[in-house]
């Protein structure tokens, strides 16, 4: 594809996904149907309570990434500038969107080594699909892309739907698990497995893991689609029909979370897709994940400059410091462990 194509693609995901109404999923992230039990008698100090985790051998001051989502528009130059500085001055961690184009191009849209300059001290994480793993892409290409932007880490992010209904998407996903055990055992930094949006299983993940990937991204159902998305660009009506079928199609978050844990209780866990605020991030903390990342919810603010990135993201961090003082939890530790209500069926009482 060239650069050209790819640019008006990643624009108009851009675009799309900055209206709601557009990207909208049919399924619910299942975090409104858990309710923490309150605690009248918290026995804490709430500027005292500790939310700060890590990711990658980084101190995070609170567990937070700032989720992919720019690829390759040209937009991205600024919005990745904006991300990185606010990351590094929030202390959370950063993944930049896919480097396609970038490795393919040479269009870099702003993924070069300034990020690291002006994210110094935070975890800052490379990406690209799972389907170049299986299209030509390997050592070269990973490390090109985590040299890019002096990275600790690299994303694999599987799309699978999204291919399935985009017109010239990849089609082909025979032998990406090798490919990924291969990359595992040869690339020096960690590699982290992620979803777009439809989630990850319980039983996939635990395939990752053992072919070497580090942290798990269930990035679940509840938050953008990415086949309504392609709906919205589809060409003709037939096309728009069959993407937008699997407008709810995928893995509630707050479910994947849950099971994956479940299955896999040594892993690092990163929770995204529809997390809308802090008690959504507590909640997704509780039933078993270490981070929570954030994208389309943060997109606005990105937009506009780094101090409106700051301000969403304290808003985010101020709630979930709430919920941890709410819950009588001194740190997330604790939160794991925090009680809540069962279902409340009035004619039982």
């Amino acid at each position: 594809m060239s650069r050209e194509l790819f640019s008006e693609r990643k624009n108009e995901h851009l675009d799309i996904v900055l209206d709601p109404r557009r990207a909208c999923t049919k399924v619910e992230a299942g975090f409104a149907a858990l309710t923490f039990e309150h605690c009248a008698l918290p026995e804490l100090r709430l500027d005292d309570i500790d939310i700060r985790s890590s990711l990658c051998g980084r101190t995070l001051m609170a567990p937070m990434l700032i989720s992919s989502m720019t690829g390759g528009a040209a937009r991205a130059t600024q919005i990745n500038r904006n991300l990185a500085e606010a990351a590094e001055a929030l202390g959370i961690a950063l993944a930049v969107g896919s480097q396609r184009i970038a490795l393919e191009t040479g269009a870099d849209q702003g993924l070069t080594r300034q990020l690291r300059q002006l994210a110094p001290s935070i975890p800052l994480l490379a990406n690209f699909g799972a389907a170049q793993l299986v299209a030509g892409y390997g050592l070269d290409e990973a490390q090109r892309a985590v040299d890019m932007i002096e990275a600790d880490a690299l994303i694999i992010h599987f799309n699978p739907l999204q291919e399935a209904v985009q017109k010239g998407g990849d089609r082909d996903w025979r032998g990406v698990l090798d490919a990924i055990e291969v990359l595992a055992s040869r690339l020096p930094v960690p590699l982290v497995v992620k979803e777009v949006g439809a989630g990850i299983s319980a039983s996939v993940a635990r395939r990752l893991l053992d072919a070497g990937a580090s942290v798990i991204d269930v990035a679940g159902a509840g938050g953008t689609s990415w086949a309504a998305v392609e709906a919205e660009r589809a060409a003709d009506s037939s096309q728009r029909a069959v993407a937008q079928a699997f407008a709810g199609w995928g893995i509630p978050t707050a479910q994947a979370i849950a099971e994956v844990r479940r299955a896999c209780p040594d892993a690092q866990l990163i929770a995204s897709g529809g997390i809308r605020d802090g008690i959504d991030a507590a909640k997704a903390i509780r039933l078993g994940a270490d981070l929570v990342g954030q994208a389309a919810g943060v997109l606005d603010a990105a937009l506009i400059g780094p101090d409106a990135v700051i301000e969403h993201f304290q808003v985010l961090i101020q709630q979930l410091r709430i919920a941890c003082f709410c819950t009588g939890s001194a740190d997330l530790s604790a939160l794991t462990r925090a009680p809540l209500l069962p279902a409340f069926d009035p004619f039982t009482v």
